[in-house]
């Protein structure tokens, strides 16, 4: 009997099995690999990682609209400024606005006849006309602005402008004058009653009393979408903070905020349905401009941020917000008029609206009570402070306020609270 062995058959199959073995293996490998290849090149995508580094821009410029929470987007304009030494776009002479409500013109800027197309910031109120901004600003400046529900608005802007315009004057309550509002808006009267119909129209430099036709609203819409990289949504803040940070490579300090010109919920009055329903009609081009960028404004969160993500720095804004309050005020939320101590900063009052402002708590050194103040800092204050800091030869703009900084000796003015 002859015993077992390998015979050269089996020496060559065994052979051919080894190298089928190792071809199944290598073919599973390499495909694993393209695979996790894949799953890593998705997340990447999903990630959204730049090519390049992410860059401030910071020739910035903010069509500051009316009733939109624009008054604490111009503060955080004016702290960014602050911080990288910009030069800011600011009223010339004694004016607080930039010419509003006439159209803008170059001229109405400080100083534009010496610094011609060299500023960075732009944001206090003007009524929109691009080719005298573009006069002011640089060729790269990055345009925004913000817009709000036009029900919210009307209700704001009506006990906030009671006492100024005919139109909210002569009726009772905000119901009473949407029950019938061409019974109080006389188009005699029409440029004192801007506020009363339509005004995001107007601020953006188009006729608040044209008809809503389909062709010149959509000639609108393109328009603004040609002269605006971005318009952001106030009833959607936070949101609008993050995307704005995202569009214009600033950091999360530079978009954390005190809400600013608020009013208490005791001013606040409730619409009926019907009078909601007569704001979409009367205010119909307002309704149309917010409705067509309330669309683009998540289009772009999803296209920048994404939801997932957006709401992750949604949370770190509110946190970092609230670290900041407990450190600088005394109450940690905005006050009545009647209780803020340092009357350097009580916002300016209109009409029946009770405008909130903040008390500063003291036990901070003097660096932090600077930072302290400029985010508290109400619109008319810090617009006349940049305005001595830039144009110190310039007479003061008169407020009829206390100082609250000194830029001359670089100290902290307070005066002693009442």
């Amino acid at each position: 009997m002859k015993s077992p062995g390998c015979t050269p058959r089996h020496i060559r199959c065994l052979i051919i099995f080894s190298l089928c073995l190792g071809l199944i293996f290598l073919s599973g490998f390499f495909h694993m690999r393209n695979e996790n290849e894949g799953k890593i090149s998705k997340v990447h995508s999903e990630l959204q990682i730049p090519s390049t580094p992410c860059r401030a821009k910071t020739n910035v410029m903010f069509l500051k609209t009316h009733k939109t929470a624009s008054s604490t987007i111009l503060n955080i304009m004016f702290r960014f400024a602050e911080r990288y030494n910009l030069t800011v776009a600011l009223p010339v002479d004694q004016l607080l606005h930039l010419g509003y409500p006439n159209t803008f013109l170059a001229h109405f800027v400080e100083g534009f006849e010496v610094i011609g197309q060299n500023y960075n910031i732009m944001c206090n109120h003007l009524r929109f006309n691009p080719s005298e901004v573009q006069k002011v600003m640089a060729a790269n400046t990055f345009y925004f602005s913000i817009l709000r529900n036009p029900i919210a608005l009307l209700e704001s802007a009506y006990i906030y402008y009671k006492s100024n315009v005919p139109a909210f004057r002569s009726s009772k309550d905000v119901n009473e004058y949407l029950a019938s509002p061409r019974k109080y808006y006389h188009s005699a009267d029409h440029r004192a009653n801007i506020y009363a119909r339509n005004i995001m129209w107007f601020d953006f430099g188009y006729d608040n009393n044209a008809e809503n036709d389909t062709e010149y609203t959509q000639t609108v819409l393109e328009e603004i979408e040609q002269n605006f990289h971005l318009i952001l949504i106030a009833d959607y803040f936070d949101e609008s903070m993050i995307l704005l940070k995202h569009v214009l490579c600033w950091d999360l300090d530079d978009v954390v905020y005190f809400k600013l010109n608020s009013r208490s919920q005791d001013t606040v009055h409730t619409l009926t349905p019907e009078s909601e329903e007569r704001i979409k009609a009367w205010c119909s081009l307002d309704w149309k401009l917010y409705l067509h960028f309330n669309q683009s404004f998540w289009r772009r969160i999803e296209e920048t941020i994404g939801l997932e993500a957006l709401d992750e720095e949604v949370d770190q804004l509110r946190t970092r917000q609230k670290e900041l309050m407990e450190t600088c005020l005394l109450e940690q939320e905005a006050v009545g008029k009647d209780h803020i101590r340092n009357k350097a900063l009580l916002p300016f009052q209109s009409g029946a609206a009770n405008i909130l402002g903040y008390n500063l708590r003291q036990d901070v050194d003097n660096r932090t009570l600077r930072t302290c103040q400029q985010l508290v800092m109400p619109e008319l204050q810090y617009t006349s402070y940049l305005y001595a800091v830039q144009h110190p030869n310039k007479k003061r703009k008169d407020l009829g306020l206390p100082l609250l900084w000194d830029s001359s000796q670089d100290r902290v003015q307070l005066p002693t609270p009442s």
